[in-house]
């Protein structure tokens, strides 16, 4: 079926897979005989209790998340996080290290500074975050109560190559941009966080996975909807979670499965990825500022080294049906965000526009 759709290459809420799409549209009205869609569900229900579990099992395998570590469905968005991630874990010595590589990371770093010490362990801001830090660059502090960092930088188009090592300190990692594209070792942190609308599902919904020795440290005042050990007894539903957005990721989950799991998935990235790559590296007109081994796989910027270029470039893109190209507003130029939902097709014809725009 055809639905005049468009190829979205925005960086968040962004595009979802189409047969997810049409699933929750087939059972809108009636979900599974209940007589009723999800979203008018009481998640008291029986039937929403099994909705909710069934997520949390089915992003456990996917994940492949240690029993030790506890999934919480939250609301407040990844910058929620930025506070309830110290006023849970900054506890002890009231301090953390932050390793800052964008926007978000400063962003997290700044709202940490309200609940304790912020040491900030490294920086890429001198080369306007076009690289990642290496291990022997890292000033650790040996008594922080972690160490976080932003393991894709959706604005910058960069990302983590490798795990940092932090001598044991719990290692925090918000993960929106990069959650099921590839792999990832749970076991080497503490506490990975998302904001579902990259990746996962449709904005509202924040996946917090902690490991449980993590959790029963608040402090007094951190509100009750972001402690994590009173959601963690009860359930991710202390109060009501974003019931709708919790179903749609349990869609897309099934999804991500039926294309052999995010091992699958990363081989499908890796070959976009490249694809789009390989055409900004060989053009004569286009560049890409990041530094070859921290290129995101997810987010691509690039540029013409003329904004007026850049601008008629995003203009005439639009015009085709590529939507959401431009890149963010305190870098310029241009980004396509490529998820998982993004089908080959998309940088195919995104790539042949390219090269056509380059010959005008």
């Amino acid at each position: 079926m055809s639905y005049n759709r468009v190829y979205n290459f925005s960086a968040g809420p962004s595009m979802l897979p189409e047969s997810v799409l049409e699933k929750a549209a087939a059972q809108m009205m009636n979900y599974e005989g209940s007589g009723m869609s999800v979203m008018e569900m009481s998640h008291r229900s029986k039937v929403y209790e099994s909705i909710i579990g069934s997520v949390e099992s089915k992003l456990r395998k996917v994940m492949n998340i240690p029993d030790n570590y506890k999934v919480l469905f939250l609301q407040g968005g990844a910058t929620g996080q930025f506070a309830a991630i110290p006023m849970n874990l900054m506890t002890k010595n009231k301090k953390a290290d932050y390793i800052v590589t964008g926007q978000f990371s400063k962003k997290a770093a700044d709202e940490a500074k309200k609940y304790g010490e912020v040491h900030i362990a490294a920086s890429s801001k001198d080369k306007n975050f076009t690289y990642i830090p290496r291990q022997e660059e890292l000033d650790l502090s040996p008594d922080a109560d972690y160490v976080y960092i932003c393991y894709n930088n959706t604005i910058y188009g960069s990302t983590w190559d490798y795990i940092p090592e932090t001598n044991g300190i719990p290692l925090v990692a918000d993960i929106s941009s990069f959650i099921l594209s590839a792999p990832l070792d749970i076991s080497k942190f503490g506490l990975v966080y998302a904001g579902a609308q990259k990746n996962m599902g449709p904005a509202g919904v924040t996946v917090v996975i902690v490991r449980e020795d993590l959790m029963g440290n608040a402090v007094p005042y951190c509100p009750v909807v972001w402690d994590y050990k009173t959601m963690s007894e009860n359930d991710s539903m202390y109060n009501t979670p974003p019931t709708y957005g919790i179903y749609m990721i349990g869609l897309v989950l099934d999804w991500v499965e039926e294309n052999g799991g995010c091992e699958g998935l990363a081989k499908i990235n890796e070959a976009k990825a490249k694809l789009l790559y390989d055409a900004i590296d060989q053009s004569p007109l286009f560049s890409n500022p990041v530094d070859e081994k921290s290129r995101s796989m997810m987010n691509v910027t690039f540029v013409t080294g003329d904004e007026t270029k850049d601008a008629d470039f995003v203009k005439k893109a639009t015009a085709e049906g590529f939507l959401n190209i431009k890149g963010h507003r305190s870098v310029g130029g241009m980004r396509a965000s490529i998820y998982n939902a993004m089908p080959t097709e998309g940088i195919e014809k995104l790539v042949e526009f390219m090269k056509n725009y380059e010959k005008e």
